[in-house]
């Protein structure tokens, strides 16, 4: 039996108008506009120590602000001269660790919110049973963390989480010590209940496929700032940094627009596309632009003492990644990750600092202007 719906359950969620200014001990500083309307799910995504985890703690109550504010449905809960408890906000926050109480049952982990809050044991204990089932977990309500799997606790957790019906839900790469295959079967669970109770909720991630999965928006943080932000597809679509283009699963080239075509800064790449809109933007002369290239669709051999062409060019090996598919052969100047079977890396004897020519077709390069 699920937890009972009234009118409320269609939006649990509240809103969110945070900007978060908060000065490490360390020399960091973020700065970090962030903003979420009822039931929107937004994604923040970076580099390791961009400040993400410090962004949503400090959203939580776990970390002061330096200035800025923090206010979940319009109630200021934090600034440079107010700090609101954790529990005060109305807000959750799940991280990388499902932090379970060991010597306690995932009912009573799932209950204990509940209790927090004023709800009697034999209510509390039958909305913990309804939220296990619910997380695919009905009839597990007796067996302590140490008994479930790293899945389990993560389900167990996520129960615990929704059962207050938080304002605001703050996900911190949750899925990040799971499995590929747990991980995909939590991201499911995920983006189920998040849609079923209309969670606001920030998702901290650097999975693309989180970000798709689960967000409306993404917000792309680096060096403690906004560096990118729009609907989730548009982002992954035209990154407008190196990160994001390999989060996305792109080459992203910074050159310039000349007589129709993209050239390195050093002119000794020369890419040509044949969409439309890309021969537009190569029209204007002199304008920056960043050339976007699948690994998948870029062509590797030993390099041949031939004259390069428009969309060919040399390049040494930096560096050998293996795949799930293959092997990620990474170039140098320009950066360039090209995917390969494993047995063409034998065939071509690659090695780091081999020689090596690499070959894009105009249809599969995009151009997109660089913001300056």
């Amino acid at each position: 039996m699920l937890p009972a719906r009234d009118e409320t359950d269609a939006a649990t969620g509240g809103t969110l108008d945070a900007h978060v200014v908060v000065h490490r001990r360390d020399g960091f500083r973020l700065d970090v506009p962030v903003g979420a309307s009822a039931g929107e799910v937004v994604a923040v995504m970076g580099p390791s120590g961009a400040g993400k985890s410090t962004l949503v703690a400090a959203i939580a109550g776990l970390v002061r602000l330096d200035s800025g504010f923090v206010r979940i449905d319009g109630r200021e809960v934090a600034s440079a001269s107010r700090h609101a408890p954790p529990a005060q906000r109305g807000a959750v926050l799940l991280g990388q660790d499902a932090r379970l109480f060991p010597h306690m049952s995932a009912r009573d982990n799932v209950a204990f919110g509940l209790r927090a809050r004023g709800v009697a044991r034999p209510v509390a204990a039958r909305e913990a049973d309804a939220w296990l089932e619910r997380v695919g977990l009905g009839g597990w309500g007796g067996r302590r963390p140490s008994e479930l799997s790293g899945g389990q606790q993560q389900r167990v957790a996520l129960a615990r989480a929704l059962a207050t019906h938080p304002r605001l839900l703050l996900l911190d790469e949750p899925l990040t010590a799971l499995d590929a295959e747990t991980a995909g079967d939590v991201r499911g669970l995920l983006h189920e209940q998040l849609t079923a109770v209309r969670a606001t909720a920030i998702v901290v991630t650097h999975d693309a496929v989180d970000a798709a999965a689960l967000a409306r928006r993404l917000l792309v943080v680096e060096g403690g700032t906004v560096v990118q932000e729009g609907p989730v597809q548009r982002v992954l679509a035209a990154p407008a940094t190196r990160f994001a283009a390999a989060v996305s699963g792109l080459n992203r080239l910074v050159g310039v627009a000349r007589d129709g075509a993209w050239r390195s800064a050093d002119g000794a790449v020369e890419l040509r596309a044949s969409d439309e809109r890309s021969r537009g933007e190569a029209s204007v002369h002199g304008v920056a632009l960043a050339a976007l290239v699948r690994p998948s669709s870029v062509r590797l051999d030993l390099a041949r003492d031939a004259a390069a062409v428009p969309g060919e060019w040399t390049a040494h090996v930096v560096r050998l990644e293996p795949t799930p598919a293959g092997v990620r052969v990474h170039t140098g100047d320009p950066a360039v990750a090209v995917d390969v079977a494993a047995d063409t890396v034998a065939a071509l004897a690659l090695e780091t600092g081999a020689r090596v020519r690499l070959r894009v077709d105009p249809a599969d390069v995009r151009f997109v202007r660089v913001n300056v």
